[in-house]
């Protein structure tokens, strides 16, 4: 009988990095694709006017954008705009404006907008304390 000895094969102690690689590769690349698929405005096509522009003021001002299907988004100061229902943009605003009385409050409305879309988002900024509403339009151009 012969005895053979085995040779017994070192166990490895270091961990596999490779598959976190290439998960985090996957995942770079996923952000990388979605990342200008965002919308970070709202899409509105504004009216023309003749009137001169506002100075500039020092406080980000209060947005409400009403889309041309009649949905509405509101910016606070400079944030991100987030959609809000009509029933509740009375409530948020109030709070806003309550911390920050000076602020300017604009209405950007998109020119298929119903008439009464527009007026009952300005009631619901009027009943939330803005003592001045602004609509923001674009300039005319001139006819050629």
């Amino acid at each position: 009988m012969s005895l053979r000895l085995k040779k017994r094969r070192k166990l490895k102690n270091e961990i596999n990095v490779v598959p976190y690689i290439d998960v985090m590769l996957v995942l770079l690349i996923i952000f990388m694709v979605t990342a200008p698929l965002l919308n970070l405005g709202v899409d509105i096509e504004l009216p023309q006017s003749d009137a001169k522009p506002l100075e500039q003021q020092k406080d980000e001002p209060v947005m409400v954008d009403v889309t041309a299907d009649g949905r509405m988004f509101l910016t606070l100061s400079g944030a991100p705009a987030e959609p809000i229902e009509p029933s509740a943009l009375e409530a948020k605003v109030a709070a806003f404006v309550r911390q920050n009385p000076t602020t300017p409050v604009f209405i950007r409305a998109d020119t298929g907008v119903d008439y009464g879309t527009v007026y009952a988002a300005m009631t619901s900024l009027q009943k939330a304390g803005v003592p001045r509403v602004g609509m923001v339009s674009q300039p005319a151009q001139a006819s050629r």
